[in-house]
Parts: structure tokens; C-alpha cells; sequence
């Protein structure tokens, strides 16, 4: 039986601040209860009882309209990999062996990973730079959660966590960043060696042990001890996103001032290729929109919408295209899937 989700996700909307090059934002919480062993040490009954009490507090705590339960270990594969797509799971928690789970609101905005990596990792999600907004929320959703657990909390490391990264606020802020035109212009690595020196972690599409697709990197804080949570938002949010949204903005216009033609040319070729192709692997097809999204951005495609574009980069993982064909595909049958969604959809 396959879950019911939302029809588009909230991230992918377009409706928010710097959209062009900030796809979505999100923030996250790790906490862990006290008088209980991390998820790594507990055993079975442990984690169990860990389930039961977070079932109970979220349901019971009114965080969000029209949350649902989700007990991962009853859920098929492809619900797991379909919340792993959406961005509501980790591939991580998707893939364990152990009691776990996942509580959803309605609108797929807030969800709350139980047995993850620590006990508990609550996050919101957001289209475009919105992280000021995020965190506001999320203190809300962690202060009612609070309210009814105790926390593992020490006054000298602050919130105690599974990996040492997280001690301290266990705030976690990320942004999914479209940047095409650093990659065309070989910047990329620019803004990787940046973001070294400034102690935060570039990662995939999927976070963590993920690769790139489609030039879709994920930004995020790696340390979290030592600062406040306004501190962090602050360097996050006022310093370091800017000067990567300048940099993706400037690569931009030096391809359009630089080589117009050439520009062009690879933009029209990716519309060319998806309006004909008869089979299309997902990294393909995520290369190819990026390269749609550009162009839309850019004002050289202006009769294709972008939240359609947004919407397909979804759409073609292999989860949400066996179930908008409501059948299991095997990987050729993927690719045919899903290069007549895109003729079907883009002529």
C-alpha cells in the first residue's frame, strides 16, 4: 500500500527569497532523551521504547496540521526511498534494520526523525533563503516537544548528540543551492575550498555520502559547539550565503556576456535531448534540467515554467516515477519511464 504524499513539495515551489540559486533551506534539530544510551548503544527493547515515547509526545504535541506516523519497519521500500526523495528521511534511516520512524505534517514542511543517527532529529523545510524564518519555527516545535521529555543536556557541551559535530546547539542549517553556471565556468572548487575554510560541509544531492546531480550541492554548518544558534545564523545567513549567491550570480552573467551562442546552444540542446529521448538514465535527466533551470533563470527559455522544471527534477528519481506509473520498473524500463515523462510533459 503505498503512502499518500502531498501533490508538490513546499521546497520546490519557487515562491521564496533567491530561488534562483537557493532551490530550498532547511534546518534541523538533533536532541537525545536522557536516561537513554544513544541509538548506536541501545538495544532492541531500548529502541523501541524510544518509538513509543516519541509517537506519543509528537502526536500529542500539536506541531504541525495533519501530522502523520510513519513506523518505517511496516513501510514498503518504495514509501522508504519516496521520503528519502522528498528530502523527509535520510537515506540512512531508510535503509536501518532497527525500530525506527518518522512523523510528517501535512504540508511536508516539518518532519521528525525517530532513531536515526541520535533519538530524535526534527527539521523543517523551506523554498528559497528562509532560514531566519526556519529557525524560529523549529524553536517552536522543539520547545513543545521539551516540554514533555527531558533532554540529554550537560551546562558545559550543551545538548549532548551521537556525533561530536552536533554537541553543543545541535543545529544543523542547510541550503540546496543550484549552482550550473560555477560548474560551467570550472569556479566550483572555488566555492568547495571556501567552504573548508569556513568549517562547512559541501555534500550531494541526498546529504551526506551523496554526489552531486545536476549541480545541486547541499551547504550546510558542520560544528555547532562553541556558538549560539544566532551566532551560527548570522555567519550562515548574513555572511556566507550571500557571497556564494554573488559568486553563482556573477559566473552567470559572464557566460551570457562572454559566449551568448554558446550559452545558448547547451541550453537547447538539453530541451533538444529531453523532447526526444527515448531512454534517460536519472543522472542524465538531472543534468539536463539543471541546465532548463538555468535558462529559465537566465530569460533564455521564457515559454517553459519553472516550477514545472522544479517538479520534474522530482519526479524522475526512480521512487515517484514507478509510482506515478503505479508499477515496478527495472532499470531499463526506469529509463524508457522516464524519458517519455519528459517528452510528455516538456513538448
Amino acid at each position: 500500500m503505498t503512502m499518500e504524499f502531498a501533490a508538490h513539495c513546499p521546497w520546490l515551489s519557487d515562491d521564496g527569497p533567491d530561488t534562483d540559486v537557493v532551490m530550498s533551506c532547511r534546518v534541523r534539530l538533533a536532541r537525545n532523551l536522557a536516561r537513554f544510551p544513544f541509538v548506536s548503544r541501545a538495544d532492541e527493547a531500548q529502541r523501541k521504547e524510544l518509538c513509543n515515547i516519541a509517537r506519543q509526545v509528537v502526536l500529542s504535541s500539536n506541531l504541525a496540521e495533519g501530522v502523520i506516523w510513519v513506523d518505517l519497519n511496516h513501510a514498503t521500500a518504495r514509501d522508504r526511498q519516496l521520503l528519502v526523495e522528498r528530502h523527509l528521511i535520510s537515506k540512512n534511516l531508510a535503509e536501518a534494520d532497527i525500530p525506527r520512524a518518522v512523523a510528517v505534517s501535512g504540508d511536508e514542511t516539518l518532519s521528525v526523525m525517530v532513531n536515526e543517527e541520535d533519538h530524535l532529529r526534527m527539521q523543517l523545510l523551506a523554498p528559497g533563503l528562509r532560514l531566519v524564518e526556519l529557525v524560529e519555527r523549529i524553536n517552536v516545535v522543539d520547545d513543545a516537544i521539551e516540554a514533555k521529555v527531558d533532554y540529554a543536556f550537560s551546562p558545559r557541551w550543551g545538548y549532548l548528540t551521537a556525533c561530536p559535530t552536533n554537541l553543543g546547539t545541535g543545529i544543523r542549517l542547510s541550503v540546496m543551492m543550484h549552482l550550473p553556471a560555477l560548474k560551467l565556468t570550472s569556479e566550483i572548487d572555488r566555492v568547495r575550498r571556501a567552504a573548508k575554510d569556513l568549517h562547512l560541509a559541501v555534500r550531494g544531492y541526498y546529504g551526506e555520502g551523496s554526489e552531486s546531480a545536476g549541480d545541486f550541492y547541499q551547504i550546510s554548518n558542520q560544528v555547532t559547539l562553541g556558538s549560539s544558534e544566532q551566532d551560527l545564523l548570522r555567519e550562515f545567513d548574513q555572511r556566507v550565503l550571500p557571497r556564494i549567491i554573488e559568486y553563482e550570480q556573477h559566473a552567470r552573467r559572464m557566460l551570457v556576456d562572454d559566449n551568448a551562442t554558446l550559452l545558448d546552444d547547451r541550453i537547447h540542446r538539453a530541451l533538444g535531448t529531453l523532447r526526444s529521448a527515448r531512454l534517460l538514465g536519472a543522472e542524465e535527466a538531472m543534468k539536463l534540467l539543471s541546465r532548463l533551470r538555468l535558462g529559465v533563470h537566465l530569460g533564455r527559455l521564457p515559454d517553459l515554467d519553472i516550477t514545472a522544471i522544479n517538479r520534474l527534477l522530482l519526479q524522475v528519481q526512480p521512487a515517484h516515477l514507478q509510482t506515478y506509473v503505479a508499477a515496478d520498473l527495472n532499470s531499463e524500463q526506469l529509463r524508457e519511464a522516464r524519458a517519455t515523462l519528459m517528452r510528455q510533459t516538456l513538448q
